[in-house]
């Protein structure tokens, strides 16, 4: 994950046959978007910390310091509020990712969006092929479920069923 967000340098271990930038280098200039931040190890939140405070990424198996610019957007399930008084995620990267802050509820508190992205899914994942719409008692059906895998869980159901329509 180190080597994935901030890059490496050759030889810095066994697969590193050759230096590669890392996600917040690519995304230097422009907005990094990192999901379930909440589940960054301690010491990779000092590293991010350190690109959002001081602008500078140190690669795996370097020393040289190379400056970003990138902004910082990240999701999580968890409550880092609490996670910060456990003493699981880092109060000051907390307070530097925190400058705009809502919650969107679960898919299961919100059954009227169940059809809408089904409907877009459908359309993302059939394909030129025509599937026809999703019927009354499939609806019925989907806004009932309670999606434990939240949206993710439905473009899964949705993607498996365009695959297996004839």
């Amino acid at each position: 994950l180190e080597s994935e967000l901030f890059g490496h340098v050759k030889g810095a271990f066994p697969d590193a046959v050759s230096d590669r930038p890392g996600l917040v280098q690519q995304a230097h200039l422009g907005t990094l978007f990192l999901e379930e931040v909440g589940e960054l190890p301690s010491d990779l939140q000092d590293k991010l910390l350190r690109v959002i405070d001081q602008g500078v990424v140190t690669r795996v198996g370097s020393q040289q310091i190379e400056y970003v610019d990138v902004r910082i957007v990240g999701s999580t399930s968890y409550d880092l509020a609490a996670a910060v008084d456990r003493g699981s995620f880092l109060r000051e990267l907390y307070t530097r990712l925190n400058v705009v802050d809502f919650d969107v509820p679960a898919l299961r508190d919100r059954p009227e969006d169940v059809i809408v992205l089904a409907e877009a899914f459908l359309r993302r994942h059939g394909g030129r092929r025509e599937l026809g719409e999703i019927d009354d008692e499939a609806a019925w059906v989907m806004e009932n479920y309670t999606w434990p895998g939240n949206v993710r869980e439905l473009e899964n159901c949705i993607e498996r069923a365009c695959t297996l329509a004839s």
